[in-house]
């Protein structure tokens, strides 16, 4: 594959509100993809409205960046009247493209939103070329692979289509027990419809087991004293092996996580921007900063990494037994918003801080900067000792002068 193709690949980052999509622009992406109102496999996510959906996209193309839709829900009988209705909308704001996975709301969108893109979802179950050039023939411009397919699958997919049908792919982020996110657990045990986005992530839950001829009697399954976690699946983090996924043939490289916070997107954005813009540049790069990459997206919060499918099945090393919670290493505190004549910085307050407290300010370049909180003025322009309340609009004077849109954070307590 010539170097000037592979120079295409695109990093693509899930969005849930327009403060994130901002953040994400800032840190590296070049496109993301969003939820509106209905119809995306994220209910529980803010989403956008109509309006927002509106001013995003306007963000987006000041900045050539590009902003995609999902519309990938299962939908059943009721859904193709709203659904036809809310393609006239989607059709009306102009989104870059629209990502279904339902067939009769691919035809819908076809008919509906003539020269928008189409992008079929990873919950089509899209595992061979085949497959891939149905949905070809169909009209669309891009397939995300599934979750389950190897680097070899992917590659042989990218031989045997043609050369300007896009591959998209998740490389990093929540990995789903069930086939490319069918599951049944959640609208079976909590009676929400994880192919609606109402997903209760039962996955994540503690179970126990019961045998045959003892029915009613349930028996713990203890990995400690918590108790086991059976389906509980390591995150997906793929930042040791970019040159394998540029060489595949891989279009856009997916993150997931449309329910994450900013600090996640900065994180995720600015990392895999540096490791592939570092490979594309030099390969030598790449293998020499490769531990700040690591180090960096260790800063994110997240399960305990894996490379799921890309190098063969999973085995049970892929698993979490032990636990449900994130790791968490460090702590959003704010994004700046403004910096004023005397050099405060002003920023809606995420968690706590205090004077004396040392912040990491995350520049743009991929850098970090330590600075040292030196003063603190609460909405009232008061001067305080330290910052409890979440959401409260602050002005903080520090060691150095942050720049608008860089990301504070702060290292949590062990």
């Amino acid at each position: 594959m010539s170097r000037e193709k592979r120079k295409q690949a695109e990093l693509l980052l899930p969005a849930g509100s327009l403060e994130v999509l901002k953040t994400a622009f800032d840190y590296g992406a070049d496109a993301v993809y969003i939820g509106g109102e209905a119809f995306g496999l994220r209910a529980n996510a803010k989403n956008f409205s109509p309006e927002e959906m509106a001013e995003g996209l306007c963000l987006a193309h000041e900045r050539g960046k590009r902003v995609y839709v999902t519309a990938n829900i299962l939908a059943h009988n009721d859904d193709l009247n709203e659904a036809e209705r809310y393609f006239q909308e989607l059709a009306e704001l102009r989104p870059d493209a629209i990502i279904v996975s339902d067939p009769a709301l691919f035809m819908l969108a076809k008919r509906l939103c003539p020269g928008i893109e189409l992008h079929v979802s990873t919950q089509a179950n899209n595992t061979n070329y085949g497959t891939f050039l149905f949905w070809r023939e169909l009209g669309a411009s891009r397939v995300v692979t599934a979750r389950e397919l190897s680097l070899a699958e992917i590659r042989e997919i990218r031989e045997r289509i043609p050369a300007e049908m896009e591959i998209e792919t998740f490389v990093h982020g929540a990995m789903c027990i069930s086939y490319s996110g069918r599951c049944l657990l959640s609208s079976f045990m909590a009676g929400r419809d994880a192919n609606h986005g109402e997903c209760t992530h039962p996955c994540r839950w503690q179970y126990s087991v019961t045998e045959e001829k003892r029915p009613g009697e349930s028996m713990p399954v203890f990995e400690n004293e918590r108790g086991t976690f059976l389906f509980n699946s390591k995150d997906l983090c793929m930042i040791d092996h970019i040159p394998e996924l540029i060489e595949s043939g891989i279009d856009s490289f997916k993150i997931e996580g449309r329910m994450k916070t900013a600090l996640y997107a900065a994180v995720t954005a600015r990392a895999y921007r540096r490791a592939i813009d570092d490979y594309l540049e030099s390969p030598e790069k790449y293998a020499a900063n490769l531990e700040s990459y690591r180090e960096e997206i260790g800063k994110c919060t997240y399960r305990e990494y894996t490379t799921g499918f890309f190098f063969g099945k999973p085995n049970e090393e892929a698993q979490i037994y032990d636990s449900n919670t994130y790791v968490r290493n460090y702590t959003y505190l704010g994004k700046i918003a403004a910096v004023d004549a005397e050099g405060f910085a002003r920023f809606e307050q995420k968690n706590k801080f205090s004077v004396g407290d040392r912040v990491e300010r995350m520049c743009f370049d991929g850098s970090n900067e330590l600075l040292t909180v030196l003063e603190i003025r609460n909405h009232e322009g008061l001067s305080v000792e330290s910052a409890p309340h979440p959401k409260e609009a602050l002005a903080v004077r520090f060691s150095a002068v942050p720049v608008v849109g860089e990301l504070l954070r702060t290292e949590t307590a062990k």
